[in-house]
């Protein structure tokens, strides 16, 4: 696999970077997914018509990859249904009427630290999961038997639009600086890296004084490319290190956070509160006001854009996340996740997909990929079924960063395409394995 600067220059549109995060009021319900993680739902463990308060538990840990969910709103459990989710599955979903009034369950309390097996612990019951879009649960990285030596904080923020880490940075700095502290003296970093893209000056100046608190902290400055905040990317541009493919970053000796993520860490270990709001940016063309808005979890999206003014226009297109990995939310009724960084509304000019046309064997698409993935063999190997063809020309490698696509003069649907190879390969995998 190759490393190296290559990516894209995408227009960052970095609209409101300078603007505060405003917390909106309590929604009229919440639905709560039991799954806003990678790995297995958590299981509920209220009733329709239990009363709740905000960090009330409302659905426990269910196996080690896992993350137990705490009511946002304080109100009554109205009813436990289940609703489909981006992959396809069903889990359970927690809907809780509000009663307007936050109302904080009396058992939430600071959690005591004295340990590591303390640190993970508490992590373990924050219901912190990856706040960068991937939702891993935290207490599972910090939990790796292998020798790390450096923690990697991810403040790139490449996608366009997007803001949510860069007022966290400006705005937590004291909760960051906690969890880094806490974090550091029960793994014992040699090295502890922030990589901040080069064209946040607020947020870099305000990570180079938090730096200054510990000797070990350094504020790397990098280069604005896409996707520069890919975890892989990001370990080989911040320590020169190279994640395989098949490989953690534990393999190479690095706990990878996000920085909002280590802000949902220096809240919990400050208040007990555990992970109930999200700092969601809203923007796009359709947004009449948009904002950096701190919104409890499971508020449904239509709130969120109400509490924004509405719409201008009804919108064409909307997503969770950015533009370049963002998932397209099929109504307005659904809920914000843990990992919910951006919530983008576009009109029908700007979420215009341009005509496809035939493959004209650029390779601009594999210049642009941060892995030099072989993507035209990809594409070949899939259409005439050798799957041995696009095992080699790299798929397991792609991150679906939308690099290739996004340079391709024909404007194919290279990753949806990498997303279908994938899914064949790994099905020819299990026939294999059968036989």
């Amino acid at each position: 696999m190759a490393f190296s600067l290559r990516g894209i220059h995408v227009p960052h549109r970095k609209n409101t970077a300078k603007m505060s995060a405003v917390r909106m009021p309590a929604p009229q319900s919440v639905t709560l997914l039991t799954v806003m993680h990678i790995g297995r739902p958590a299981t509920p463990v209220v009733k329709v018509g239990t009363h709740v308060d905000v960090g009330t538990l409302v659905a426990e840990q269910s196996g080690l990859i896992s993350s137990p969910v705490y009511a946002s709103v304080s109100g009554t459990v109205k009813k436990i249904t289940e609703e489909i989710v981006s992959t396809g599955a069903r889990v359970p979903a927690i809907t809780i009427e509000s009663d307007g009034a936050m109302t904080v369950d009396a058992s939430i309390a600071p959690p005591v630290v004295n340990s590591k097996e303390d640190f993970i612990e508490a992590l373990k019951k924050s219901g912190i999961v990856g706040l960068g879009g991937a939702g891993f649960p935290t207490y599972v990285k910090f939990m790796t038997d292998k020798p790390v030596d450096t923690l990697v904080i991810n403040g790139a923020e490449c996608e366009p639009y997007i803001t949510s880490d860069t007022r966290t940075m400006i705005e937590k700095a004291d909760e960051i600086r906690l969890a880094i502290e806490t974090a550091d003296k029960y793994m014992n970093f040699a090295k502890i890296i922030i990589g901040i893209e080069k064209n946040k000056p607020e947020a870099i100046e305000k990570m180079q004084e938090l730096a200054k608190s510990n000797n070990k902290i350094q504020v790397a400055v990098l280069p604005s490319v896409y996707p520069q905040g890919g975890e892989k990317v990001l370990v080989y541009h911040t320590t020169g290190k190279k994640i395989k493919l098949g490989q953690l970053p534990a393999d190479v000796g690095c706990i990878v956070s996000n920085i909002s993520t280590l802000a949902a860490i220096g809240d919990y270990l400050k208040t007990g509160m555990p992970l109930v709001e999200r700092l969601v940016t809203v923007d796009g063309g359709a947004v009449k006001e948009p904002k950096n808005v701190l919104v409890p979890v499971g508020t449904p999206v239509k709130d969120v854009f109400e509490f924004c003014g509405g719409f201008t226009v009804d919108p064409e297109k909307v997503l969770y996340g950015g533009p370049m990995m963002g998932i397209t939310v099929p109504d307005l009724d659904v809920p914000v996740l843990k990992q919910t960084n951006a919530l983008l509304a576009f009109t029908e000019k700007e979420a215009k997909m341009p005509k496809t046309t035939a493959c004209i064997h650029c390779g601009t698409c594999v210049n642009s990929c941060p892995f030099g993935i072989n993507v035209l063999g990809i594409a070949k190997g899939l259409q005439i079924g050798d799957m041995d063809m696009v095992e080699k020309a790299g798929v397991e490698t792609c991150m679906e960063c939308g690099c290739c696509a996004f340079g391709c003069p024909a404007n194919r649907p290279i990753v949806q395409n990498n997303k279908l190879a994938k899914l064949a390969l790994r099905d020819h995998k299990a026939k294999e394995a059968k036989a």
